[in-house]
């Protein structure tokens, strides 16, 4: 393992805070909550955490609609308890790097208020897309863009003299304008926000939206104006995935190694990037850029071996090649949990958590960064029948549609316990969590899960712990290994090979029925003429 560029094999955990641990008895997790959680993650054997907004919010989308980038909300702590959760963390060896939202803020921003109650063509509303809208008395939006989350893009202000003025551009909802970063005033304050947290010991930043910030100039039509609500993605080439960005990440790389030269200590950028290919994905890590960019395409493959092969052979041949990693990524908190994502054809049979358990381990074989989402490591699965009343997810509240809505992979952890909350809050006897937790929650709270041993739990810290010991793994080349229909075989360096059944390879005793994670030889056929030391049953 490279020690020096610890980012380029670790294993980083996603804190989603409100969902984690509360220790106030409000029924919302916060960063003392994640203090108290590290030693359970230390012991889980990961070598970081990436912490969902914290920042002063209206929480129109849990946090990622930011109103000051330079502070806590209350009703997660104050800069003080963060100060703590850092020194804890670094005791720990745990990094902590926090998740960062420069492509649009809260619509209680102080800059966007001021914007409203500024003139058009003002410095204020420079800072943001502000346009005229379209027909003879402006009534049209300016373009034809709709918003990810559902409806236009656009949202037309009433003016400080009361008429109907100016709309402005907001690419998720109308409370998260996007910011205009043809502005060098964005750019510049975001710079003071990045040395703020670097200041107080953070390890570095999750960007959101990475391919955003940038807008074509022109703000043209497109010609699929609902791609974006339809597949929920950053697929509008006006709107993403401009070239300019990479002069920013070009320059918050440079910031990063300005304190790294202080210190030696190495501080990361991973993106959030959502563009067709491999290649362009590529485009964002080479070597001035990002350090890390999240590779979907796994999470999104379907359980087929030749659909594995090839987006992984792809992430191989056009990330890697640029000197980066690879960072695999499963889960987070924008999508269906892997238990259920996988499990739908089997409906409830158990095949989706045999199948989260093989993809778990072969994430962890494959060369570079693997991030995980609290509670995969428990085998939650997700949860499909929140009632209407108790959603938040603004894709719900804009489309009235259940389909791909978020909520039920961000139902708060159990920990301990019977019953609802599972030992999540510490308030009084009742407390409830900020969304419900259904009772089967008991059979995967923590407690159970560190007792017994053939627990996705232990499966987890087992393929973390020989990560950490194997010099084959993490940061390498793969070779892929001839096998029978259904297998996907790779080999890591000397002496090891991942055998993965994707349903289709016979699996005699004793192989079948034990833990997943087994050393020894592969059943008879499945790998001719070799031996695993890492065979996984995903059948």
């Amino acid at each position: 393992m490279n020690r020096h560029h610890w980012w380029r094999d670790a294993v980083i955990y996603q804190v989603y805070v409100r969902s984690f641990l509360d220790s106030t008895g409000d029924g919302i997790g916060d960063l003392a909550g994640v203090r108290a959680g590290l030693p359970y993650l230390k012991k889980l054997g990961v070598d970081g955490i990436w912490l969902s907004p914290f920042y002063p919010s209206p929480q129109h989308d849990h946090g990622y609609d930011v109103a000051d980038y330079r502070d806590v909300d209350p009703v997660f702590g104050d800069l003080a308890e963060f100060d703590r959760l850092v020194t804890a963390a670094r005791r720990l060896g745990i990094r902590v790097l926090l998740d960062i939202v420069p492509n649009h803020c809260s619509s209680e921003h102080p800059w966007f208020r001021d914007a409203l109650a500024a003139a058009p063509g003002s410095p204020e509303r420079a800072r943001f897309h502000f346009a005229p809208g379209r027909g003879p008395d402006g009534a049209e939006p300016p373009n034809n863009w709709h918003a990810m989350f559902g409806g236009p893009a656009w949202t037309r202000v009433t003016e400080p003299d009361g008429r109907p003025g100016q709309w402005y551009l907001h690419m998720f909802t109308p409370e998260q304008p996007d910011w205009n970063w043809r502005e060098p005033e964005v750019a510049a304050e975001f710079d003071r926000t990045l040395r703020f947290w670097l200041d107080r010991g953070v390890d570095g930043f999750r960007i959101d939206v990475a391919a955003g910030l940038f807008k074509h100039p022109e703000l043209p039509d497109s010609p699929d104006p609902e791609a974006d609500a339809r597949t929920r993605d950053s697929v509008n080439p006006l709107a993403w995935n401009q070239p300019e960005v990479h002069d920013v990440w070009r320059h918050w790389r440079s910031v990063c190694e300005e304190y790294t030269a202080r210190d030696g200590r190495e501080r990361l950028l991973v993106g959030e990037v959502s563009v067709p290919t491999a290649r362009e994905h590529a485009r964002y890590v080479r070597p001035d850029e990002l350090h890390q960019a999240f590779f979907f395409d796994l999470l999104g493959a379907p359980w087929d071996a030749d659909a594995f092969r090839k987006v992984i052979s792809e992430a191989m041949l056009d990330i890697a090649g640029t000197g980066s990693t690879v960072t695999w990524v499963l889960n987070n908190h924008d999508q269906v949990r892997t238990v259920t994502r996988y499990g739908e054809p089997a409906g409830g049979s158990g095949l989706g958590a045999a199948r989260a358990r093989a993809a778990a381990l072969l994430m962890l074989a494959l060369p570079g960064a693997a991030y995980i989402y609290q509670g995969e490591e428990l085998g939650l699965p997700e949860v499909v029948d929140l009632p209407d009343d108790v959603l938040t997810d603004p894709i719900f509240r804009r489309t009235g549609s259940r389909a791909r809505i978020r909520d039920g992979c961000r139902v708060p952890l159990p920990w301990s316990g019977q019953a609802s909350p599972f030992g999540f809050t510490s308030g009084a006897e009742g407390a409830k969590p900020w969304l419900p937790q259904p009772e089967y929650f008991a059979e995967y709270a923590t407690h159970r899960a560190l007792a017994d041993t053939r627990s996705s739990w232990h499966l987890y810290r087992d393929g973390l712990q020989l990560r950490s010991a194997m010099p084959q793994l993490g940061e390498g080349a793969l070779r892929w290994l001839d096998t029978q229909p259904g297998v996907l075989a790779f080999s890591r360096g000397e002496g090891l090979v991942c055998a993965v059944n994707f349903g289709t390879a016979p699996v005699p005793a004793p192989v079948a029925g034990t833990p997943l994670l087994a050393s020894g030889p592969c059943p008879p056929g499945v790998l001719p003429g070799s031996t695993a030391a890492w065979w996984i049953d995903g059948s």
